[in-house]
């Protein structure tokens, strides 16, 4: 097996860039189908129709029904089709960026992502994550070719509240993790081949970064101003999480997440909140080091991650609640099984338990085993 690297065509990120969206997507497209949300719209909809009109190009919005689901991604194949786009683009968070990517690969298009957030490492990504309409995952449409355009504007993104930028934060931090454990185990990762040097590298360099700016940038955002550190853990969510995840592998802390979906009193967390307490549940699976386990439980603390139960909204969860979700995780295909070892349903509830007591013992003043 092959080692393989994949990424975007272009990755642009820089202050004042949407106004420049028209250009980058000329060369793709004269007629751009633009998935949005309402609210997005009143944000930023004016700038793009500027955009576009300065570029001599036509654009269509369309609003976002709130899921990446079968059924919405079939309602808007049916809506680019019927306007003859022949580009789409996506603008907003994670489940519009995966919803634009699977409506240009069944409609044949070239695909734009602009993240309003840094919330998550889905923009570079050639994956989209389907739920069911009620927002429980389904599976994951793997697709032939990474967006061909990523462009993300710093004072758009800088903008957005807080708690996104932290969440994309939990979703970079499982990177290096989930990368060093599918190498390890020289498991098959989301890129169709083995883990490359260069993938560990930037998964690795992911890392680094949320631990030297996570908290500065989390400050500087919660202020509504773009500082260097504000800028640094942009591209760590997005570019260097995105490259490190899909040519890293995915392995035991996105699986425990899409077993979170199972019990609806977490849908109201964001993907990386979940995903950043999946990375504790991996580490305790792979009986960590103390040193390590602290440095990541401070981590989170310090920017505001979910390290217990609680904080995801199961305050006294069942255990047919929690045998539900470590079930889900460890479902037949699921990327948990690319860790170095075997993993069980019995171990994944195990390790969450274990990782619930950490984060409240780190809660309540430090772990030091």
């Amino acid at each position: 097996m092959a080692n393989i690297i994949i990424a975007p065509g272009r990755y642009i990120q820089g202050a004042g860039e949407l106004n420049h969206l028209g250009t980058y997507s000329k060369p793709l497209g004269r007629k751009a189908f633009v998935l949005i949300t309402e609210s997005g719209y009143g944000r930023v909809g004016a700038v793009v129709e500027e955009s576009f009109a300065q570029a001599e190009g036509q654009v269509f919005f369309e609003y976002f029904h709130g899921e990446c689901s079968r059924n919405e991604i079939n309602r808007l194949v049916a809506r680019v089709k019927e306007l003859d786009c022949d580009v789409c683009v996506g603008i907003g968070g994670g489940k519009i960026h995966d919803t634009a990517k699977a409506v240009a690969y069944y409609t044949g298009t070239p695909v734009v992502i602009v993240p309003t957030i840094a919330g998550t490492d889905a923009p570079c990504s050639a994956l989209s994550v389907l739920y069911t309409d009620e927002g429980v995952f389904e599976e994951y449409l793997w697709l032939p070719s990474n967006p061909n355009v990523v462009l993300v504007d710093t004072d758009v993104v800088s903008k957005a509240p807080a708690r996104l930028l932290v969440s994309g934060m939990g979703d970079a931090l499982a990177t290096y993790f989930e990368a060093q454990a599918t190498a390890d185990s020289d498991s098959t990762t989301c890129a169709g081949g083995r883990v490359t040097n260069a993938a560990l590298v930037l998964a690795r360099a992911c890392y680094e970064t949320l631990l030297a700016d996570g908290l500065k940038a989390r400050l500087a955002v919660e202020q509504h101003v773009c500082t260097p550190a504000v800028e640094n853990i942009i591209e760590a969510n997005t570019y260097l999480s995105g490259i490190g995840f899909e040519s890293g592998g995915l392995a035991g802390a996105h699986a425990v997440h899409n077993g979170f979906t199972v019990a609806p009193e977490t849908h109201s967390m964001y993907h990386g909140e979940k995903v950043a307490f999946g990375t504790l549940v991996q580490l305790v699976l792979q009986n960590a080091p103390t040193e390590l386990l602290n440095e990541v439980l401070d981590f989170c603390v310090s920017v505001g991650l979910p390290t217990t139960l609680e904080e995801l909204n199961l305050e006294h969860p069942s255990s047919e609640t929690l045998r539900a979700i470590a079930e889900a995780a460890s479902a037949p295909g699921e990327t948990i099984h690319n860790m170095p070892m075997e993993v069980t349903a019995d171990k994944v509830y195990a390790a969450i338990i274990a990782a619930d007591a950490l984060g409240r013992r780190r809660k309540n003043g430090s772990f030091s085993g």
